[in-house]
């Protein structure tokens, strides 16, 4: 992580999202609330991306043409951007892959491939458990449940406490001996809530199991640095990060990497193709089956540096307001039950709420209709929402260019809201 190179100004970062002017009527100017689903592109990011395509597109490492140079120059060298932002002692252990949802499933395949030629600790088999939380995306949760259907392993989950964090009563008899993976959420998507990295990871290496983190909502937002975490695996998204859709990333340590059987085969990811039989790649190039995203890689780079030249620390310090100011608001509306911690260290940006006696999807609708976009639904956490007596929620999530000025209309928006179905009843 870099040293910040500007002053963090809003409005002058504002200025950097060309989306942000948009009226979404002649009359109704858009405030953006949804970054948690996915961030606005400043122009940074935009023109790196176009400027790729305009002067550097070929295929990758196919070609010995200058053009094909040029394209796996600037295809690698985005690979070694994003290592250096994610604090990856190599880049060879960035993985590039279409989002944090295929990152996953390529980790969940990979150990139960059942490949006998891969070491014991990286294959899940009958009689295995496998520990994840109940506050999973879906995304850390499906591809686990069926890797469980797959092998015979068994699935179990760490319990959510009734303060929207962790309940690590249980936890040494959650993790076992038979226990191969912890899979867990860095910080919940819904809640809000940061997870304890440190405490789950050392109890999960103690008994000998793997750890994967879905770092899709914490890296955009604070310090991130997988080395220091101690974390196995990392998943992440382009699109939360100010970055493009379409392409996300799997940070692993290379020892487990260069174990790990491939997700999809094809070209790009082979060493030796004969008619009988193939040998694989060393990764990362293992993992990228066929034609890489690489002006999206290029977008992400560019991503990357317009977030190190905030400062994660004055990003995270900054949201950290924004959420501050919006949970003290909602506190003052009748009726509107916040499903998440109150403010502390281990609570971030996404702000999620439940108003009494009205579904998430028309509270979603009442604020639309005053530019207020926001997220409503399950967010990808039925298990979750469940756990709490609630079908779904409405959600607010904060993003660099946010201002104060917003959080105090969408918590306006929201008393409008419950006037506007008082008034009905």
């Amino acid at each position: 992580m870099n040293a910040p190179s500007r002053e963090f100004d809003v409005e002058a970062i504002r200025a950097d999202f060309p989306i942000l002017t948009r009226m979404l009527d002649p009359e109704t100017p858009m405030i953006y609330l949804d970054g948690g689903a996915t961030s606005q592109r400043p122009r940074q990011v935009i023109d790196a991306e176009v400027s790729y395509l305009l002067r550097d597109n070929a295929a990758v490492k196919r070609g010995a043409h200058r053009m094909a140079g040029l394209a796996t120059d600037a295809y690698e060298g985005s690979r070694e951007r994003v290592a250096e932002f994610l604090g990856a002692p190599s880049p060879d252990e960035v993985v590039f892959t279409k989002n944090a949802t295929e990152a996953l499933n390529l980790v969940a395949h990979s150990l139960g491939s059942g490949d006998s030629s891969t070491p014991e600790h990286l294959r899940v088999r009958e009689g295995d458990e496998i520990l994840v939380t109940e506050m999973e995306h879906h995304a850390n949760l499906v591809p686990w449940q069926e890797l469980a259907r797959r092998t015979g392993a068994t699935l179990r989950w760490i319990p959510v406490a009734e303060d929207f964090t962790l309940d690590l009563s249980d936890l040494v008899s959650l993790l076992t001996e038979r226990t191969k993976v912890l899979a867990f959420t860095h910080q919940s998507n819904v809640l809000g809530t940061v997870n304890p990295v440190a405490t789950l990871v050392e109890a999960a290496h103690a008994v000998g199991a793997l750890t994967v983190l879905d770092a899709a909502q914490s890296a955009p937002h604070m310090p991130f640095d997988v080395a220091s975490l101690g974390v196995d695996l990392v998943a992440l998204s382009g699109h939360k990060m100010l970055g493009p859709t379409g392409i996300g990333m799997l940070w692993g340590r290379y020892d487990l990497l260069e174990q790990m059987p491939p997700f999809l085969t094809g070209g790009s990811m082979i060493e030796l193709v004969e008619m009988e039989r193939s040998t694989f790649a060393e990764p990362p190039a293992r993992f990228e089956a066929g034609t890489p995203p690489i002006s999206q890689a290029v977008g992400l780079a560019a991503a990357c540096d317009y977030l190190d030249g905030l400062g994660m620390d004055q990003v995270a310090a900054h949201e950290r307001a924004l959420t501050q100011r919006a949970l003290s608001g909602l506190a003052g509306i009748d009726g509107v039950r916040v499903i998440g911690p109150a403010l502390s260290p281990e609570r971030t940006g996404a702000v999620s709420f439940d108003l009494a006696g009205r579904h998430p999807h028309d509270v979603g609708q009442v604020l639309d209709s005053l530019g207020i976009e926001v997220r409503v639904g399950h967010h990808c956490a039925w298990p979750l929402h469940r756990r709490f007596g609630v079908h779904g929620t409405t959600r607010a999530s904060f993003s660099v260019h946010t201002t104060t000025a917003e959080v105090d209309a969408f918590v306006e928006g929201v008393a409008h809201t419950v006037d506007f179905f008082g008034a009905l009843a």
